[in-house]
């Protein structure tokens, strides 16, 4: 179950190795709303070092609780188990468990190393509260980036230009004509002569008569000259 009015988150889990991750992302994406992201990289390791050590130590389960709150520039992670027994920090530890090999109370040291302050408490008769703190104030900020100088001022990039399209012209394919067939043409013909025909009706004129060319032909005989009428009209006296 997660609630968080204002600027108060809780979550709730079993502090199985499957569960740690997603309670990380929710814790990061919880600081990411409220503006607080300089304290999310800190914030989800100390939370997982935690979990973690519930899912070590804490007896007779695994349930416990995740807390965010975030009020006058301070946020405070806590969580709480069933477990009464209160950690105890690798250098506070026996001999036995005080080497660079320890495997108790390590986390601890990483949660201390990270936050600016942090601490346990007894929770009733069967259970602890182990949270630290960390100051948005002091989160270290990104640097406000320096306005250019007139000489590193970058130069306006020129205005892109786009040139239309142009497609070239498809090349003109001229055909030549195809050869005509050659034709052997035999010997001319003297044309026929032209044949008139006669009207419908009209009598077939009587075919002319050949003359031998042995028989000459005789020239007619003049006619008379009358001189005599001539002469005697002359000779009428006026």
């Amino acid at each position: 179950m997660i609630s968080h009015p204002n600027r108060h988150c809780t979550v709730e889990l079993q502090a199985l190795p499957s569960r740690i991750g997603q309670v990380r992302r929710i814790v990061s994406a919880q600081l990411r709303y409220w503006r607080l992201d300089p304290l999310i990289d800190r914030a989800a390791l100390g939370v997982t070092e935690l979990l973690s050590n519930v899912h070590r130590h804490a007896r007779p389960d695994k349930s416990c609780t995740v807390e965010l709150e975030f009020q006058s520039d301070r946020l405070t992670v806590s969580v709480r188990d069933r477990d009464p027994r209160l950690p105890v920090v690798a250098d506070s530890a026996g001999a036995s468990d005080a080497g660079p090999l320890a495997t108790c109370g390590r986390g601890l040291v990483m949660v201390a190393a990270v936050s600016e302050s942090w601490g346990c408490r007894p929770d009733g008769e069967d259970g602890k509260v182990v949270w630290f703190a960390l100051s948005a104030t002091a989160a270290p900020r990104p640097p406000a980036p320096k306005p250019l100088r007139a000489a590193e001022q970058r130069p306006e990039p020129a205005p892109l230009t786009v040139q239309p399209l142009v497609r070239a012209p498809e090349p003109v394919v001229v055909h030549a004509p195809a050869p005509e067939p050659s034709v052997a043409h035999g010997p001319a013909r003297s044309p026929e002569p032209a044949v008139a025909h006669a009207p419908a009706g009209t009598p077939a004129p009587e075919p002319a008569l050949a003359h031998a060319a042995s028989e000459p032909v005789a020239p007619k005989p003049a006619p008379p000259v009358v001189a005599a009428a001539v002469s005697a009209t002359s000779a009428v006296p006026g």
